[in-house]
């Protein structure tokens, strides 16, 4: 399957919507979902923290991929931004068509 799931946390809704209309406008994403803000803990520089965070889930082919982290690198404020991706191992076909389609390169 080439459709990924992408998860990504930005430190509030200001930067997390930005980035989010910055990759469905460039077709990298067919459509990025922002969840309500979190808490977040982790261990980071020898430290444990929590913040409170946004979690954006991206929805994009594998094909893209390698471009939207590049977008999300260059536009993230954190240091060492979330970065995961996952394969839709299954999905509605339509709505994984959908997808493809909203992520292929204009030309």
């Amino acid at each position: 399957m080439d459709v990924r799931l992408v998860f990504c946390t930005c430190p509030d809704h200001d930067s997390a919507q930005a980035l989010a209309h910055h990759l469905v406008a460039r077709r990298l994403a067919a459509c990025v979902n922002l969840l309500p803000p979190m808490q977040s803990v982790y261990g980071w520089q020898g430290q444990i923290e929590q913040a409170e965070e946004v979690q954006l889930l991206i929805k994009t082919c594998a094909d893209r991929l390698e471009a939207l982290q590049a977008a999300i690198l260059e536009r993230h404020p954190y240091e060492l931004p979330e970065i995961v991706a996952i394969s839709a191992s299954a999905g509605l076909p339509a709505y994984l068509d959908w997808i493809r389609a909203q992520t292929r390169e204009e030309t």
